[in-house]
């Protein structure tokens, strides 16, 4: 009977209350699905809009986005941070374009195999795009089955999360795929949120065993608090005569991998010997303000150092680490977001 009430109250509720405007429901095909998918792993459906729009607006097919040139992929989903999606998601294209002419698999062991693309991914995108039966279990999905079947333990261990698929799974209605998927996301984005939960206007609210037993606010189980280490890197700002910078590609893995960014120092010694590299005319430096950048598993401490006027070298011209880049051309390539900043400061 739970099962029953629980897709049929969240569809009636998705009905009225439900987000049916967002840019990849028009239309609903599996490519936008799945872009859109990637894009909102980790980052809020307000800030991914403007990237999805643009992705598409580039790479309105597969193949567009097969075809492309790295760096313009990186270019348009720097900001969006988690890189590695980036890089999964061009390669995912490329592999369809050369194996399944430019279309994504419709089967879930196809698209399991591409990179990137996980249960929970490929769940969304055969319910919302093609209607099919598969449940997804993101992280509003986690915390409204905890809460509804009051769920004890650590949503992210193996036995915990077999329990909650097996939930998930039991909870599919038999019509409505894609609203019921959509419906889920948008009770936990909403209403169902982490914290300060809106329970009163909830349409599971009268079965929620979290609820009844009067302990929402202990579902999903928190988790140990663990201190987030600092780090701390230097960056090495060389603006030549006419005020172009050095910047250089980072290798397609780590942070920030596929990106220009700034050539780095771990202290202020190396700072100088790696910039003796490329440079100088002069010795003379200024050294920034500090900056700080959050990253899920640890804080970043940037110090950035200015070099004026260094003169251009030879051997670094048109490298493919190393470039010299105007101003005005910063908007064309990919730069992480505190990087692109803090040069737009500087300008």
């Amino acid at each position: 009977m739970a099962e029953f009430i629980f897709a049929k109250r969240l569809l009636a509720w998705h009905q009225q209350h439900g987000r049916h405007d967002l840019p990849w429901q028009h239309p609903r095909s599996d490519y936008q699905v799945w872009v859109s998918e990637i894009m909102l792993q980790q980052t809020q459906v307000s800030t991914v809009i403007s990237y999805f729009n643009a992705f598409m607006q580039t790479f309105p097919t597969l193949g567009d986005l097969a075809r492309a040139p790295s760096e313009k992929v990186m270019q348009l989903w720097a900001g969006l941070g988690y890189y590695s999606r980036a890089r999964n998601l061009h390669k995912s294209a490329q592999i369809c374009l050369a194996q399944f002419d430019a279309e994504l698999p419709k089967t879930y062991a196809g698209l399991i195999a591409l990179p990137g693309i996980g249960r929970s991914t490929a769940g969304a995108i055969l319910s919302q795009a093609l209607g099919l039966p598969f449940a997804i279990l993101d992280g509003n999905v986690k915390r409204i089955l905890t809460r509804f079947h009051a769920i004890a333990g650590d949503s992210n261990t193996n036995a915990v999360q077999s329990q909650l698929w097996q939930l998930a799974e039991s909870h599919l209605p038999t019509t409505k795929l894609a609203d019921y998927t959509q419906a889920l996301m948008d009770l936990g984005a909403t209403l169902c949120t982490r914290s300060k939960p809106n329970c009163a206007r909830c349409p599971l609210a009268t079965h929620c065993q979290a609820l009844l037993s009067n302990s929402v606010t202990n579902f999903p189980s928190k988790k140990a608090h663990k201190l987030i280490p600092k780090r701390e890197t230097f960056a090495l700002i060389m603006l030549s005569e006419n005020n172009e910078i050095l910047l250089e590609k980072r290798p397609n893995h780590g942070i920030w991998g596929g990106l220009f960014s700034l050539p780095e120092a771990s202290d202020a010694l190396q700072a100088q010997i790696l910039a003796k590299q490329f440079i100088l005319r002069t010795e003379k430096y200024a050294q920034l303000t500090t900056i700080s950048h959050q990253f899920s598993h640890f804080q970043l401490a940037i110090q950035p150092i200015v070099w004026r006027k260094c003169a251009r070298k030879v051997h670094i011209m048109d490298n493919d680490r190393y470039q010299w880049i105007a101003h005005q051309q910063l908007s064309q390539i990919g730069l992480p977001a505190p990087i692109k900043k803090l040069l737009q400061d500087l300008k």
